[in-house]
């Protein structure tokens, strides 16, 4: 299961375009040299750079000897035995562990990825706030979940969602540029379409996202119907008020002209009465927008998920609503693959 990391620190997966063509003229090779390497590293997705056979020999031995393919290492992957859904394990170069969720439906392959190792957001009911915030993952080290495990399942991954450990919005530059490199015609080449950016809602980013004009989905995890509620379970509110979010919402609308999906995950007790269902079509208005309901997935603390019954009558509830209303029941829950089940919180555990 283990990929060959060596000891170098300067890795191949992560790289540009431009930057592979700065690198090979920088080692005397010719501009277009960048461009087969990255046709070797995104496109042809080779785990060595010796397979790489169109670059002259002397140029691989310089690539082996001074760089790194992967940053990565694949050491586990654990898979459901009730749903075609795998969740897999991964060290970074600096020995600390990340995980990674892949989920079947159909034809539809949905590959979740991480963007940061622990979290900062503090989200109450998130297994992976326990970890704390610990670093940012570069874009390198966030493709290289997409290119491990593809060459791992031997399927086609048809999307890609950044809604593993990590805030995406808080490493942003780094996630965009992992979402250009997934997107690059010339490279991995998913479609814009196919890519979702998820966020708890910070604000300034949602703003900058909307402003730079990116192609790729955005996902914002709403989860409670009034400000003071959502300050209970999402700190981050007392930062970035709902107020805010909804106006960054409309404002991404108008900008984009392009729908936002608005995360609500489902909590026994806390926000999923009628009176909750009710107040968040009051919140949402016709604000051009899908709600996605999410049933909690739980880890140990404090919250459960609602009944059948209860989830059942919230959604009847949003039948009125002037927005799409649709529900994700997580996969994978039985090896704690689910949405906000993923953490490492033991990094010695599997040394």
């Amino acid at each position: 299961m283990s990929n060959a990391r060596g000891t170098k620190e300067v890795q191949l997966v992560g790289m540009d375009i431009s930057a592979m063509e700065t690198l090979a003229v920088m080692h005397d090779e010719l501009p277009f040299r960048g461009k087969q390497l990255f046709h070797w590293v995104y496109k042809q997705q080779v785990d060595s750079i010796n397979a790489m056979n169109t670059l002259p020999a002397s140029f691989r031995g310089l690539l082996s000897k001074e760089y790194v393919l992967h940053p990565l290492a694949l050491i586990k992957k654990t898979g459901s035995d009730f749903e075609p859904t795998q969740k897999f394990l991964f060290q970074l170069s600096s020995g600390e562990k990340i995980e990674s969720v892949i989920m079947e439906e159909g034809k539809r392959v949905t590959l979740c990825v991480s963007t940061q190792m622990g979290c900062a957001a503090d989200c109450k009911f998130c297994a992976t706030a326990k970890m704390g915030f610990i670093k940012n993952l570069t874009s390198g080290e966030i493709v290289d979940q997409y290119l491990l495990i593809l060459n791992s399942i031997n399927k086609r991954i048809t999307n890609v969602v950044f809604m593993g450990m990590g805030e995406p919005f808080l490493n942003y530059q780094q996630v965009i540029n992992a979402a250009d490199l997934l997107n690059h015609k010339e490279g991995i080449n998913l479609s814009a379409q196919r890519i979702t950016i998820s966020t708890v809602g910070i604000v300034p980013k949602i703003q900058q996202y909307a402003q730079e004009g990116h192609k790729y989905k955005l996902a914002v995890s709403l989860n409670s119907s009034s400000q003071d509620q959502r300050l209970k379970i999402m700190p981050i509110s007392k930062t970035h008020s709902m107020d805010a979010l909804i106006q960054s919402a409309w404002d991404y609308y108008h900008i984009s002209k392009k729908l936002i999906t608005l995360e609500y995950v489902l909590l026994a007790g806390v926000n999923d009465d009628i009176a909750n269902a009710d107040r968040l079509m009051g919140l949402i208005g016709n604000l051009p927008c899908k709600l996605n309901l999410i049933p909690y997935n739980e880890i140990d603390g404090p919250f459960h998920r609602p009944s059948e019954e209860k989830i059942e009558q919230f959604l009847n509830r949003l039948e009125r609503a002037k927005f799409t209303v649709t529900i994700r029941w997580s996969k994978g829950t039985d090896i704690n693959g689910g949405c906000g089940q993923l953490a490492v919180l033991d990094q010695e555990s599997f040394n």
